[in-house]
C-alpha cells in the first residue's frame, strides 16, 4: 500500500495592461462594452493573466510569458481562456490539482461586478474548477497613479494548489 501525501501550495500573480482605443475590453473571458480595451499580444485579459501566473507560481513553474512569449506571432491575439487551459494542464502534468483562486481587478471604470458571474463561469470552465472556488473582486485605485487616471488596469490573484 502506498500513501501519497499532497501538500497545499499557494502562488501569487499580478498583471497590468494599458487601456487603448480600438481594442475590445476582455476580462475573465467576457467582452465588456467599453470605449477602450486593454493592449497586449494576446487578448490582454489582465484578470485571467494574474490568475494564470498565481497558479503557475503555486507549482513552481515559469510565468505565462515563458509559455506564451510576446515574440511568438503564432499566438498573437490568443484567448486568455486558452492560456488558463494550458495553465491547468501544467498543474495536472505536475501531479497537482487546483484548489481555489481569488482575484482582485483594479480599475476606475467600468464597473465590472455585474459581469462577475459570467467571468467565474468562463474561468471555471477553462480551469476545470468548480465555480464556487473562484473569487473575483473589484476595487479602484482612488484616482491615483496610472490606474486611477484611467490609463490602464491591473489585477492581482492568489491560487492554492495541492501537489
Amino acid at each position: 500500500t502506498f500513501i501519497i501525501i499532497m501538500a497545499a501550495r499557494s502562488g501569487i500573480g499580478y498583471d497590468v495592461h494599458r487601456l487603448v482605443e480600438g481594442r475590445p475590453l476582455i476580462l475573465g473571458g467576457v467582452n465588456i462594452p467599453w470605449q477602450k480595451g486593454l493592449d497586449g499580444h494576446s487578448d490582454a485579459d489582465v484578470l485571467s493573466h494574474a490568475i494564470a501566473d498565481a497558479i503557475l507560481g503555486a507549482v513552481g513553474a515559469p510565468d505565462i510569458g515563458y509559455f506564451f512569449p510576446p515574440s511568438d506571432n503564432s499566438i498573437k491575439g490568443i484567448s486568455s481562456m486558452s492560456i488558463l487551459q494550458k495553465t491547468a494542464q501544467e498543474v495536472a502534468d505536475r501531479g497537482g490539482e487546483i484548489i481555489n483562486v481569488d482575484s482582485s481587478l483594479i480599475a476606475e471604470e467600468p464597473k465590472i461586478l455585474a459581469h462577475a458571474d459570467e467571468m467565474k463561469k468562463n474561468i471555471s470552465q477553462a480551469l476545470g474548477l468548480d465555480v464556487v472556488k473562484i473569487g473575483i473582486k473589484a476595487t479602484t485605485n482612488e484616482r491615483m497613479g496610472f490606474v486611477g487616471k484611467g490609463e490602464g488596469m491591473a489585477a492581482m490573484a492568489i491560487a492554492s494548489v495541492e501537489i
